[in-house]
């Protein structure tokens, strides 16, 4: 079983335009063993679309999206969003 751990993903996060909220649908997918394009087959966005809500170049997602990403992940979406206040 690979573990990667919390250290290298805090080291790669991309902040979404300066705000506080970070992406972290590499790790659960990474802990799903799922590859982007699987999850784009079986919610039904594409891929550029979900590469860029991964890398956080996206400014805001659909509900709606977000509930079949998370339901397909078995995952809450905090497991896939997380706030972090701007330390500045």
């Amino acid at each position: 079983m690979l573990l990667v751990t919390d250290r290298f993903y805090k080291k790669n996060t991309i902040r979404l335009f300066n705000m506080p909220i970070i992406t972290r649908l590499d790790r659960v997918l990474a802990d799903r063993k799922m590859q982007l394009s699987e999850l784009a087959d079986k919610v039904d966005v594409s891929i550029a679309n979900l590469s860029n809500l991964k890398t956080g170049k996206v400014r805001a997602i659909r509900f709606t999206t977000l509930e079949k990403i998370c339901e397909v992940l078995d995952c809450q979406p905090g497991d896939i969003m997380e706030y972090s206040k701007d330390e500045e």
